[in-house]
């Protein structure tokens, strides 16, 4: 198969991970932006390389000419939780949209490898509108903590070095890191509750420091300057001390003053 055919046949699937890659990240700001605690944490894709899907089509036996049937994550999306629990949220909000159609999906969460690698996948079908029409695609989405995706990506690079014969005395090492994850994850799960409480208080504060800066860069344009240098300087004297009813407070009277200069739609 000709160079050009190759990437002719892939870019389909790097669109599919572009649109996916926007998709949750939009999700994550739906949340943020509502002040509202987001069980993604981050997202990344990427499309398989033409060098490793050639070496798993050989590993599988299948042909070159049937490796989009044959091979279910040539295109890859990785979302990134802070908690287990996240994990299954974000199960649910793919199983509840209408543009991602759940064909298959592995748990190895409850059930972890023996190599003690763990995480859900899941296969969806996905259509992407090309110049030459729509294109219905597998896409693989791997869901996994922070602290999984730490060991999973260490115990990647090893397998590659190794060549899938990692020494003994390593891969029991990474055995005891992966025991020691679980340990991890199953703490910060005990303290979900007030991390949670910690990052939307924080969430609120930094959106209303954005409507405060956004009014008085608003009023900059059209009020008097002293007024604006007043203000500013309220704004930072009320910041330092970190009192958030006194920051509600001055935004109240920071929107009358712009709906006065009819500012807030500038």
């Amino acid at each position: 198969m000709e160079i050009l055919l190759w990437r002719e046949l892939l870019d389909p699937y790097r669109m599919a991970v572009d649109e996916l890659v926007l998709k949750f990240n939009h999700i994550i700001s739906e949340y943020r932006n509502e002040g509202e605690y987001s069980p993604i944490e981050q997202v990344n894709g990427r499309v398989k390389k033409i060098s490793s899907i050639i070496e798993k089509c050989s590993k599988k036996n299948i042909s070159l000419s049937d490796f989009e049937e044959g091979i279910l994550d040539i295109a890859g999306i990785r979302i990134i939780c802070q908690f287990v629990e996240d994990i299954y949220k974000v199960v649910e909000i793919v199983r509840q949209r209408s543009d991602m159609r759940i064909v298959r999906e592995k748990d190895f969460i409850t059930r972890s490898k023996d190599s003690g690698y763990r995480s859900y996948h899941l296969i969806i079908d996905y259509t992407v509108h090309t110049l030459k029409g729509a294109k219905t695609l597998k896409v693989e989405i791997q869901i996994r903590t922070l602290a999984m995706n730490f060991w999973a990506t260490i115990e990647h690079s090893l397998q590659y070095k190794y060549k899938k014969n990692i020494p003994e005395h390593i891969r029991q090492r990474l055995s005891n890191a992966a025991a020691a994850i679980v340990v991890l994850d199953e703490e910060m799960s005990a303290v979900r509750d007030v991390i949670m409480d910690a990052q939307d208080s924080f969430q609120v504060k930094a959106n209303l420091v954005t409507d405060i800066l956004n009014n008085m860069q608003n009023l900059y344009k059209v009020a008097n300057k002293r007024e604006i240098i007043k203000i500013q300087d309220e704004f930072y004297r009320i910041y330092k001390t970190g009192d958030f009813e006194e920051l509600e407070r001055f935004n109240k009277e920071l929107d009358i003053i712009a709906e006065g200069y009819r500012a807030q739609g500038l």
